[in-house]
């Protein structure tokens, strides 16, 4: 989803005049797509032990549909926080998102403020 202004085009997610409406359903389709990549992980695509897995992108953008090869090991490692949350590296929002580790192309993040607070009351392990 993009803002138009009059000189330039502006993702929804960097805008900072965002309001807490909107913050709040970016929020959810990130916990959604953390709930697809809960079910990757019970097994609906099993892998050998330490064999990489794609899990999908949680960030904001409605249209990501990229993948992170992750092993099952590495997922729980970030899931172990119910504020964190693996993203293709440049898709963080810097307002709401602390990077707290990273690899060739993924980041972990970890939700602040309204976002965290969402992150946590919808974590499907809560």
């Amino acid at each position: 989803m993009l803002l138009r202004s009059a000189t330039r085009t502006v993702p929804i997610w960097e805008d900072r005049a965002v309001d807490d409406d909107v913050q709040r359903r970016v929020a959810a389709n990130e916990a959604r797509l953390r709930e697809v990549n809960e079910a990757i992980e019970r097994g609906r695509w099993p892998a050998e032990e330490g064999e990489r897995v794609g899990f999908r992108c949680e960030c904001a953008r409605l249209s990501c549909d990229q993948v992170i090869e992750l092993t099952v090991g590495e997922y729980e490692q970030v899931r172990a926080h119910p504020r964190r949350f693996v993203l293709i590296q440049g898709h963080q929002v810097a307002e709401e998102d602390t990077v707290v580790d990273s690899g060739t192309s993924w980041v972990v993040v970890e939700k602040r403020d309204r976002a965290g607070a969402v992150a946590e009351a919808t974590d499907p392990r809560g």
